[in-house]
């Protein structure tokens, strides 16, 4: 089968992280015969570089007529040392999940057991964690309005608004039951309703649609407790869906879990995530650019390598191929091969191009 990829590789370790999971990718090509034709397009500060847009047209143009998007990361200090800047990276990857419809951001967080010493949680308390955050993409306090910075005369001020309408709330919800239904049935919508009208507004919109899930227990949580809960009692969890804000500072925190925010991949999706529906989405890592780490083939590339395995799943229908990926994760990391950052003792460290050479070399069959 044919695909076309628009693949944007972005700043700092994104080009090398990119390179290693492209060449995981097309070693499942050759094994199962697949052709994934490849375009390459500007993202975030390299396109402000050449381009003076974070987000060029024809990068937008790229993705819409592509069947899936393989991101790397955006972001660099030259932009955020500057307050005033006109432009900025991460303006570039707000726009493209708008402008494509990304609404819903997955997370997964599954701690493979030889990397239960990986974090600094204790291992009994990891064992058996495998649950995914459903987090809403496209509204609330990083696109409301009103937004901006202005003088007084009693000094600087800022605003921010938090804003959620009904049908966005209930799109987004609708991905977390569906999730959840063919999972455990367990749904917990976070919220922080005691304070925020948006939130009150969150779960009278959860509780509504929950009445078309049966089947779904669904518990309301507190954003505070559940960032709790997620170091207490990690594997009470199965999937968890909420704001963008909110989903934005927890999966970070779950990332730990895991050992690594290295081994955390990240679908964005314009539709309900079901396998072999061919939805589109773009995948990428959930952690940043990491500057000061580029070029020195040291970044952990599996969350980006993680990355495929949901792109062959949720866009492609490639149910077979993803797991052939998962599978050769799992071997190199039981074989004891390790990036700086998931180190232990006893174990073999490598680079990031080698770390994509092995799971390339397993995952090719």
């Amino acid at each position: 089968m044919q695909f076309k990829l628009a693949v944007l590789p972005g700043d700092g370790i994104g080009p090398e992280i990119t390179t290693e999971a492209v060449k995981v990718l097309k070693a499942i090509g050759s094994r199962f015969n697949h052709d994934f034709s490849l375009e390459y397009g500007l993202l975030g500060g390299v396109a402000i570089d050449k381009t003076g847009a974070a987000l060029p047209g024809d990068t937008l143009k790229l993705c819409r007529d592509s069947d899936a998007v393989l991101l790397g990361a955006v972001g660099d200090p030259k932009w955020d040392n500057d307050p005033q800047a006109r432009v900025r990276p991460e303006d570039g990857l707000l726009a493209l999940r708008k402008g494509l419809g990304l609404f819903a951001n997955l997370r997964p967080i599954k701690v493979f057991p030889v990397l239960v010493n990986a974090a600094n949680l204790k291992p009994e308390v990891l064992r058996g964690v495998d649950f995914i955050f459903v987090r809403e993409l496209t509204g609330g306090i990083y696109f409301g309005l009103p937004r901006k910075r202005w003088q007084t005369s009693r000094g600087w001020r800022a605003v921010d608004t938090m804003s959620y309408s009904e049908r966005e709330i209930e799109r987004i919800v609708r991905v977390g039951f569906e999730l959840a239904r063919a999972r455990l049935q367990k749904l917990v919508s976070v919220d922080k309703a005691n304070v925020l009208e948006s939130s009150r507004l969150w779960r009278q919109v959860t509780t509504e649609v929950a009445k078309a899930y049966p089947d779904v227990e669904l518990e309301h949580m507190f954003v505070d407790a559940c960032a709790m809960r997620l170091i207490q009692n990690p594997a009470y969890f199965d999937v968890l869906v909420t704001s963008n804000m909110f989903g934005d500072i927890l999966t970070d925190e779950a990332s730990m879990l895991a050992g690594s925010l290295g081994m955390l991949p990240s679908a964005s999706l314009a539709g309900v995530p079901r396998e072999g529906a061919g939805i589109f989405g773009l995948y990428e890592p959930s952690h940043g650019s990491a500057p000061r780490r580029a070029g020195l083939n040291v970044a952990n590339p599996l969350a980006t390598i993680l990355s495929i395995p949901m792109m062959l799943r949720y866009s492609l229908g490639l149910v077979r191929e993803a797991q052939a990926v998962e599978d050769a994760v799992g071997e190199v990391l039981s074989e004891g091969y390790r990036t700086y950052d998931i180190m232990s003792e006893g174990k073999v460290k490598v680079g990031t191009r080698e770390m994509g050479d092995l799971v390339a070399g397993k995952a090719g069959g």
